[in-house]
């Protein structure tokens, strides 16, 4: 409805929910479109972001509206979506694709990739990506329609951007913790939109168009040792308890105590890995005042016990650290 009011979420709330939000993979491409070329993407099981760097074109989605883009254009793309990425300024010349200037591509499989003959005409930041609020939920795997969002020079996200995508380039030491890292301030940057933008997407994320059940989340990721029930859940943020758990199976897909079981069990996976603290500790980290309910839990939810989870931890970065004797050969002889 015309003039509607948006319903946002409160600072307070946004700023806690902000804090947990974790960057687990990202995989970026530029994409560099000659006038009049067009890129058709394969479809991927995540998310995949789009960050116009210069020029101007469309994203073709199905029987979506074409999605413009320009200079500071940041579109993300729900998952699972067949897309074609044109560089045109005109919608009228999408009728006439020139099928020797059509070309496939799967997102992130190359550091670059070039289309089409002569100058780019468009250039993108592209790439599949995976955001998590806190230990628990994929942000973006939900979305049904994209977010489009118009950035400008001032952001600075084209610096960022391009951070991102040198430092995957260059394939240095923690260069996917460095990339991830820094896309995180640029969804950040989108998130903060949710109290400014007139955009209809800022309604669109369930965690955040429900104030009460986004509180009562964040709650959940950032103590997760606390004795929460449906109960003191529903109370904390103001809701009865039927209210309450309808609305939280509405944005989540289940119950509040299911999904708690999930966030502390990603919580102590986390800390078996980082090898900080001893199981018993780690149990009751995760909200277990017993180990065997503790090992129960964690054993369904990863098929191993903690300690067998842990060792394979401390192996696999034992293995990523420790070069292999082909690299040693290799840095020997230059």
């Amino acid at each position: 409805m015309v003039g509607e009011a948006i319903w946002r979420i409160s600072r307070q709330d946004l700023d806690e929910l902000m804090t947990t939000l974790d960057v687990t993979s990202v995989r970026l491409s530029e994409c560099a479109l000659a006038a009049d070329a067009h890129l058709a993407v394969g479809r991927t099981g995540t998310p995949t972001i789009h960050y116009c760097f210069r020029g101007t074109g469309f994203i073709l989605l199905d029987d979506d509206a074409p999605i413009r883009l320009a200079p500071h254009t940041l579109v993300i793309i729900p998952p699972g979506r067949v897309m074609t990425i044109a560089a045109t300024p005109h919608l009228a010349t999408l009728r006439s694709v020139d099928k020797h200037n059509h070309y496939d591509f799967t997102l992130g499989s190359l550091q670059r990739h070039t289309v089409g003959h002569g100058a780019p005409s468009l250039v993108l930041a592209c790439g599949p990506f995976q955001a998590n609020y806190g230990p628990a939920l994929d942000l973006f795997a939900s979305l049904a329609t994209p977010v489009v969002e118009k950035f400008d020079v001032h952001d600075q996200l084209d610096q960022v951007m391009t951070y991102a995508m040198a430092e995957l380039t260059a394939q240095n030491v923690g260069e996917g913790a460095m990339s991830a890292a820094l896309l995180k301030l640029v969804l950040l940057a989108l998130l903060r939109r949710c109290l400014v933008s007139t955009n209809r997407w800022v309604e669109r994320f369930s965690i955040l168009s429900d104030p009460p059940i986004a509180r009562a989340f964040a709650a959940m990721t950032s103590r997760p040792a606390t004795p929460h029930t449906v109960h003191s859940l529903a109370h904390a943020v103001g809701l009865s308890r039927s209210a309450f758990m309808a609305r939280f199976s509405a944005a989540f897909g289940e119950s509040p105590m299911s999904l708690l079981r999930c966030v502390r069990m990603r919580h102590a996976a986390d800390l078996l890995a980082a090898n900080a603290l001893s199981i018993d500790q780690v149990a009751l980290n995760a909200g277990y005042q017993s180990r065997s309910s503790f090992t129960r839990t964690f054993r369904r939810y990863y098929d191993s016990d903690p300690s067998e989870y842990r060792a394979k931890a401390q192996r696999a970065s034992s293995d990523r650290a420790t070069p292999t004797e082909d690299a040693i050969e290799e840095s020997d002889a230059a």
